[in-house]
Order: C-alpha cells, then structure tokens, then sequence
C-alpha cells in the first residue's frame, strides 16, 4: 500500500535539469542555386519549466557549403564552405501541456509533439570560398565584383523548430530519458552564411540567408526533482 502510494506521488514528480546531444542534416538556402548537405552537432543544457516546457541553451558546430567552382555546378564559379557554430537559447512547448491526456491512450500519443524557436547568433567561418571570377562570359578573369563579402563573421540567428519526443519512463514512471526527432529551421540576419554580400544589380537576392536541420537527439534528465500538477505518463 505504501510503496503504492509513493510511486502514485512519484508518478507527478520530474527532473528539471539534464543535458542533450544531437545530430542533424542540414541545408543552407543562401545565394548560390546548388547547395549541399552537410552535418551538425550540438550539445544541449536543459531546464524543464514543466515535463512538456523545455528551455535549452545550445552550442552547435557543423558545415554548411554550396555553388561550385565549375559552370556545371554554379554559373559564376561561386563556391563556399563555413564551417560554423552557434550558441542558441531556445524553448519548446509539447501538445501535452495543453490539453488533459490522462487515460486516453491517442492523446498519450499526442502528447509529445512540440514546437517552439529561440535566438541567438551564428559564428559564420569561411574555410574556402571564391573571390574572383574565373570564366571571361561573365567578364573580366579575376574581377572581384559580385565576389564581395566577408571570410569570418557573426549573425543573429532565429531558429524555428518542430518535431516529436519519445518519452523512456523510469519506475517511477518519470521521463528520465528522451528521444526527439525534429525539424529546425534557422534564419539568418545578414550576408555571412555563405560569404557572399551580393549585389541586387547583379544577383536575385530577395531572401533571408537560412538553412534547416533534420535531427535526432537524446536527453537524459539529471536532476533538481519538480513536481507536475498532472501524472506524467498518462496512463
């Protein structure tokens, strides 16, 4: 009876603190029409507001490239690679903090979808890029105009993000460990993703620099016992 009635009580209480790590795909949409895909990874800090209200401080490194040196690849023989990294504070909010789950096994599964977005900045760090025109049909070998921009620099950044969490319950029934899959998408105020600082005349640039993230991650919850107004895992 007492061991029920303590797990019942523990079945609302939650860690707040934990730490995250992830991987993800990502694409740049900046000023060159190819682009590639590349990879990203981050570290996470996490402080749980409720079960279903993460707040993370995250630092993320990875690259982001595009064009190409040859006219099959970019008209212009533009090319670059930024071998970035960010520092975001971002937070989430799960379906499950609105709406009452308990006892009902589709909304259980509802539960644990999220979205949210955050801000913070981007440290852009160009590892190759082309300064200089190389083809005579788009004007004089080794002119600079059109290649104008800036090798290193720093942007803000708002990332923009969705996806789903799958909760692993300890037994206590607390969500000690958890598994996201989600999508982020992250504009960019500036010209430094992809180095080049186009100019309107010349090139069609009517659009944020952005790129997006498919990512995987992990959460594993540490510490700093709260207590929810609900039972967390629901059923």
């Amino acid at each position: 009876m007492f061991f029920a009635e303590a797990k019942a009580q523990s079945s609302l209480n939650y860690a707040a603190f934990g730490i995250g790590v992830s991987v993800s795909r990502n694409r740049p949409y900046a000023d060159t029409k190819r682009v590639d895909d590349n990879m990203s990874y981050a570290i996470t800090g996490n402080y749980f507001f409720t079960p279903y209200v993460p707040i993370g401080l995250e630092f993320q490194f990875g690259t982001l490239s595009g064009g190409g040196r040859t006219p099959d690849l970019d008209a212009y023989g533009r090319i670059y690679k930024n071998n970035y990294k960010a520092l975001l504070l971002h937070m989430d909010v799960q379906a499950g903090e609105l709406i009452n789950y308990q006892g009902n096994t589709f909304l259980n599964i509802i539960k644990n979808f999220y979205a949210g977005a955050g801000l913070g900045g981007i440290y852009n760090n160009m590892t190759d890029i082309q300064r200089s025109n190389l083809y005579p049909q788009n004007g004089a070998i080794g002119e600079k105009h059109g290649f104008e921009g800036k090798d290193n620099g720093i942007n803000f950044m708002v990332p923009l993000r969705f996806g789903y969490e799958f909760k692993i319950y300890n037994g206590y029934d607390q969500p000690n460990i958890r598994i996201d899959i989600g999508y982020q998408h992250n504009l960019t105020f500036g010209e430094g993703l992809d180095g080049y600082n186009d100019d309107p005349n010349k090139f069609k640039n009517n659009a944020l620099d952005q790129f997006r993230q498919i990512t995987i991650g992990l959460k594993v919850n540490l510490g700093g016992e709260r207590s929810y107004d609900k039972e967390i895992r629901g059923y």
